[in-house]
């Protein structure tokens, strides 16, 4: 639908919107092309840091899509890296249609620290959000279990009730249908602001 270079330009907020982040290369635009049934909607690239703007889809003109920029790894420099920081702060703080935003983490590895640190912060400061482990398929089912439970483990350090999360693999559609069944009961409670 539209792409902003900062918050201000996002369409009007009318609409339950569902942002969707993560480190650079946890498999964001492949997540979003499984989830839509459109392969190329998000553009997909083994450069990390490919997303450099807000982007908007509008999803059977019911709900927004947000596909922000990644975090931590990326080949730009470290002034664009902290700029898409700012940009996803400013988001977060300005869209009030945000319904949940959903931090994307590889499920291959044990917690990250920048992973940690900003999904810490959106519980600080209150955002709605659900944790989504990608790549799924890439492990074996005792592996993954091991590398939730290490997450678990973590999380229960700062939250009594762990966030929402989903096991997702854009391979074989793992997730599809519970975060499209999350976000269909989330529409249904959605008062406009």
């Amino acid at each position: 639908m539209k792409s902003s270079a900062s918050a201000g330009e996002c369409p009007p907020p009318g609409l339950p919107e569902y942002a969707f982040t993560g480190r650079s290369n946890v498999g964001k635009s492949s997540l979003i092309n499984m989830l839509t049934g459109r392969r190329k909607l998000a553009k997909t690239s083994s450069t990390p840091g490919k997303t450099r703007l807000i982007n908007h889809f509008i999803i059977n003109n019911q709900w927004y899509l947000a596909d922000l920029p990644g975090y931590g790894y990326a080949k730009i420099s470290r002034s664009e890296r902290k700029g898409f920081g700012k940009l996803i702060d400013s988001y977060i703080s300005v869209r009030l249609n945000l319904v949940s935003l959903f931090a994307l983490v590889d499920s291959r590895h044990e917690p990250m620290a920048s992973d940690m640190s900003f999904i810490s912060s959106l519980g600080r400061n209150g955002v709605p959000f659900a944790i989504v482990f990608t790549k799924c398929d890439k492990l074996s089912r005792d592996a993954l279990q091991r590398n939730l439970n290490v997450y678990a483990r973590y999380l229960k350090k700062e939250w009594e009730t762990l966030p929402p999360w989903f096991c997702t693999s854009a391979a074989d559609h793992r997730g599809r249908d519970e975060i499209l069944d999350y976000i269909d009961a989330a529409n249904r409670n959605f008062v406009p602001r």
